[in-house]
């Protein structure tokens, strides 16, 4: 929630205004959705970037309070829990155990129902998937009353379309999942600088094979037939057995207190903290072994980190494109980019393997992933992110629907033909400010 405690997106745009916010506490006192009087929608700790967690002049279904874990199986790794519980809270009770959660977003705050929602990816999609490949089952609960067990063999269309389906086909409960097995709270990691797109692609090549985790910050401000430079990052759980007590150090967060002026991130800041940020590692490689939070979780060490952009907010923009078009879509999109005047604080660059969700609006597919920050601009940032979709969508591509606050409905039907299939399983009382957006439909009653 904002200072104003309102529930808001981590983005802060767009704001909206909600008429309640419904908090669930108990499975077994729950609210009747049926007469709730206005559309509803589940909200965990508002970590979606965009819209697809808000429900303006709707009511939101405060899921956080259902934070309970149900049972455990220490031996064959499977958690089950209530959907309100974080990632952050699970890692605590895993990993003194031996265990790691199987797919992880670039912050633990999160709750298990969210992950399930937007069917979230990590460093490792490449040999893992998406978390909604290692959910075994979960109960969701209808407008209607139903509470329906759904898995890959009950209530098959509901538990595919709930996966991905950014919280509108139901409140998710519970559910239960598999875990990783681990030796170590270590992560043995590899640090590359690399100075093109096309080395970019050869490290990720050979360090898919070797490593299960696989990511890159970039910088696509140096302009020039490279187009881009930056740090390739791999790491393996550590598997030494006398490192595995070891603890991470336990550092006074930091914290953004205040919201930032709008101009403190322009380009040429951007531009100054690349140039630092990428000279900072004087090597070609560095290897170490590093804690798995700095590794896995580097901005959660910044309580509101989100203010850095101030109160106009920032818009993410993650898209994919397919490998046969990826090089020359991200040289169209890196060049737009570098010539719009805007510039993204944070970078993010990764291969998206080949396994497959279950979900049916799930985003990741084989190709090129990129991930930007761009602090809101109004008219001039919306157009450049436009531009950036036409690219997109000719390449065969899509755009993450849990980081998006402005795609059309039209591209949106373009990068997830499955989208009539999945609203069949919409619950008639539940909506979004995202999917009125995309779909053109009002907000039921």
């Amino acid at each position: 929630m904002d200072k104003t405690n309102r529930p808001g997106s981590w983005g802060r745009y767009p704001r909206v205004q909600h008429s309640g916010v419904q908090p669930i506490y108990w499975r077994d006192e729950l609210p009747d959705l049926a007469h709730a009087g206005q559309a509803v929608l589940p909200y965990g700790y508002g970590r979606s970037y965009g819209d697809s967690c808000l429900n303006a002049n709707g009511i939101l279904l405060d899921a956080s309070h259902l934070n309970r874990f149900i049972a455990f199986d220490e031996a064959q790794g499977i958690m089950r829990c209530e959907a309100g519980v974080s990632l952050a809270e699970i890692l605590d009770v895993i990993v003194p155990r031996g265990w790691f959660i199987p797919v992880s977003p670039g912050t633990k705050f999160v709750s298990v129902g969210g992950a399930i929602a937007n069917d979230v990816h990590g460093k490792n999609h490449h040999r893992a998937g998406t978390f909604g490949c290692h959910v075994t089952c979960f109960e969701l609960l209808r407008s209607n009353g139903a509470r329906l067990i759904c898995s890959p063999r009950e209530n098959v269309g509901l538990f595919e379309a709930t996966i991905g389906g950014l919280g509108l086909t139901g409140l998710i409960l519970w559910a239960e999942f598999r875990l990783k097995p681990v030796v170590s709270p270590l992560i043995a990691m590899q640090r590359v600088r690399f100075a093109s797109l096309e080395e970019f692609n050869a490290l990720s090549a050979e360090a898919d094979q070797h490593y299960e985790y696989t990511v890159s910050w970039v910088d696509i401000l140096v302009g020039g037939k490279e187009l881009c430079r930056g740090l390739f990052m791999s790491g393996n759980h550590d598997e030494t057995p006398l490192k595995s007590t070891a603890r991470g150090g336990r550092k006074l967060p930091l914290a953004v207190p205040f919201d930032l002026p709008s101009l403190a991130l322009n380009p040429l800041t951007v531009k100054t903290f690349n140039e630092l940020y990428y000279h900072a590692q004087i090597a070609k490689k560095v290897e170490k072994v590093v804690h798995y939070e700095p590794f896995f979780y580097p901005l959660d060490a910044i309580h509101n980190w989100n203010r850095l952009y101030g109160r106009r907010g920032f818009l993410q923009y993650q898209f994919v494109v397919p490998f046969d078009h990826g090089d020359e879509a991200m040289r169209d999109i890196l060049a737009r980019i570098r010539h719009s005047g805007e510039g993204s604080f944070l970078t993010v660059l990764k291969q998206f393997g080949a396994m497959q969700s279950p979900g049916m609006l799930s985003f990741p597919r084989p190709g090129l992933t990129l991930a930007l920050d761009f602090a809101f601009g109004g008219q001039k940032t919306l157009r450049l992110l436009d531009d950036l979709d036409a690219i997109v969508r000719e390449s065969g591509g899509a755009v993450y629907p849990a980081k998006d606050a402005r795609m059309s409905g039209e591209n949106f039907r373009a990068f997830f033909p499955r989208w009539q299939e999945f609203a069949q399983y919409i619950d008639p009382h539940f909506s979004s400010s995202f999917w009125r957006r995309v779909s053109c439909e009002r907000q039921p009653t």
